[in-house]
């Protein structure tokens, strides 16, 4: 069955930037003034969670920006948090980057590995006067940093912060202090090292930000080597320096930390590298943040990490989706220097154009309904053409049987139809898919009156379309042969927040009241065609007239399970026709 699209042409996103190529005028500029000869760039995860969709975006910048200059981009893991991160979050994190088609050869990097070079940065920067070892606690920190506050005109003030009874520490006396929170004399958050800035800056981050805490945590690399652990807006611009990073391209929310990045690799005299900010991709139904996708992972609300209602890679990926659409989507709502939110049906669309091209198709029957064909001998089996995909002739075509007894879908039938019902009830004649003509002639009930089988007969001159005596029928309804149909279970998905907008309103832990209850929906009798049972994890297909499927890695008492991928109906070609 041939998708349709009601809108004229091709629809543009909600999300239409401003500037879709302003990174590579930047880089651009860069090179034209020599302040580099060459684009590097990297792709940095903390292997703290799985990726999602929003690091699909972040990582096609980084690596389409390299590629599009004739650079390179490294996988790099920032991983300087041992309580949150482990090793299958790493697989995790690669496994989805090759999925995607990004290639990093011999540059994979962690910060881990800096370690030593990132200490050695440190005591240069003590050295220089510029940091210092202070025994204010974590909350102490904080109260003497200040917060940000509105005047009576509501426009926001940042009074200046109180400096640190120990800011004043000589640089001997620092050094020792470090080498000695190093060696693990002191206790977890007895001390810290901080940068010597300024407390009175108005961006809060300057405010003689951590470069160092204690932690004896066991790390998933180093072990137990270490029990200082450095900072991220310590750690991040020293480790692209050290990997010769020309650009840092990175989302939105750090454009307030770009002069702490800048300060750090000014302080420690090392690689230049710059740091370039875009908008971050936010979705609509959708919460875009590693911290509550653990916690829906964590109290159970969804399966995994890889549940196909999770926005993740993985779990994309499992509900059917290809890096093809993926890469598309990111494309087409281009790179802007704004947040915006796109709307899920935009994303809905660039799939269901790539599905609509490679799925081959295939009829199945959610919800069984018995069609009874009464002027069909119960032995007499025929074989029909069906066409395996109107999109690609080369996918050839396919035999179905034809025989006494079929499968419709229950919605196929109504006793009393509705206004504007063009499918079977008493009387009314539809077309088979693929098949004959049919005229209902009544239905078996049960004795609580319930509808068990349906009756018609059909007209053997229609077979495959035909019509001699240019009958019309308004309606066609796909089937299966009872005799080869093959039991699946099926899931079907709605978005997992029902909410457009899950975050908004109310404290951050308001998202889960959020939850759509009605996001999953098992089927456990359906029945598909003989092939599905074959199909293997990830295969997809167009189930006539219900939209696209995936086969799921599980199975249930021998079944093959599916899920829904998306729908046939094009919401986003409505939205965007209104």
């Amino acid at each position: 069955m041939n998708e349709t699209n009601n809108a004229p042409g091709r629809p543009v996103p909600a999300a239409k930037n401003e500037s879709s190529d302003f990174i590579s005028e930047f880089i651009k500029e860069d090179l034209a003034s020599g302040r580099f000869s060459y684009v590097h760039t990297r792709f940095p995860p903390e292997p703290n969670g799985w990726l999602h969709i929003g690091h699909c975006k972040a990582m096609t910048v980084d690596f389409n920006m390299a590629e599009k200059f004739g650079g390179k981009c490294n996988l790099r893991f920032d991983d300087t948090n041992p309580e949150k991160e482990n090793v299958s979050y790493v697989e995790a994190i690669k496994r989805d980057v090759r999925w995607l088609g990004f290639d990093w050869e011999d540059r994979e990097y962690y910060a881990s590995d800096y370690y030593e070079y990132l200490y050695e940065l440190a005591l240069k920067i003590i050295k220089k006067g510029k940091a210092y070892v202070d025994d204010l606690s974590e909350d102490e920190i904080s109260e003497y940093r200040g917060t940000a506050v509105p005047d009576k005109n509501n426009i926001t003030l940042t009074p200046p912060g109180r400096n640190s009874p120990w800011r004043d520490r000589g640089v001997g006396e620092n050094l020792d202090l470090f080498a000695r929170m190093r060696a693990g004399e002191f206790a977890d958050g007895q001390k810290t090292l901080r940068a010597k800035i300024n407390m009175a800056d108005p961006n809060l981050l300057m405010r003689d930000p951590v470069m160092y805490r204690i932690r004896r945590d066991t790390h998933y690399r180093t072990g137990n080597e270490w029990c200082i652990y450095p900072m991220y807006d310590f750690q991040h611009p020293l480790s692209d320096a050290k990997e010769g990073i020309t650009h840092s391209l990175c989302s939105l929310e750090y454009e307030i930390h770009r002069p702490l990045y800048e300060w750090f690799i000014r302080e420690a005299e090392v690689f230049p590298s710059r740091q370039i900010e875009f908008a971050r991709l936010n979705l609509t139904h959708t919460v875009l943040s590693k911290r509550y996708l653990l916690r829906l992972v964590q109290e159970k609300h969804v399966a995994g990490w890889d549940d196909p209602r999770m926005p993740t890679i993985a779990g994309l990926r499992r509900r059917g989706y290809t890096p093809r659409a993926l890469r598309s989507f990111i494309s087409q709502i281009g790179i802007a220097k704004t947040d915006s939110t796109v709307d899920i049906a935009f994303l809905e669309y660039c799939l269901r154009e790539d599905l609509n091209k490679t799925s081959p198709r295939a009829m199945a029957v959610l919800k069984p309904l018995k069609l009874i064909v009464e002027n069909w001998d119960a032995d007499r089996e025929e074989e029909l053409e069906a066409v395996n995909n109107p999109e690609d002739e080369s996918a050839g075509k396919r035999k179905i049987r034809f025989t006494k007894e079929l499968w419709i879908e229950r919605d196929d039938f109504e006793e009393v139809p509705p206004p504007k019902y063009f499918r079977l009830f008493p009387g009314n004649s539809v077309r088979l898919r693929y098949g004959y003509i049919v005229t209902c002639t009544g239905c078996d009930k049960d004795s609580q009156g319930n509808v068990i089988a349906v009756r018609c007969s059909c007209d053997p001159a229609t077979r495959g379309g035909n019509a001699p005596d240019n009958r019309k029928v308004k309606g066609t309804i796909h089937w299966l042969s009872v005799r080869d149909a093959v039991p699946i279970e099926v899931r079907i998905y709605d978005h997992l927040f029902s909410a457009e907008k899950p975050m908004e309103g109310g404290t951050p832990g308001d998202f889960l009241e959020k939850l759509n209850p009605a996001s999953l929906e098992l089927i456990t009798d359906a029945y598909g065609e003989p092939c599905l049972a074959s199909a293997r994890a990830g295969d997809r297909f167009q189930f006539e007239r219900l939209g696209y499927f995936a086969r799921d890695p599980d199975s249930s008492g021998g079944r093959a399970v599916f899920n829904k991928t998306v729908g046939l109906r094009d919401t986003w070609a409505r939205i965007a026709n209104q």
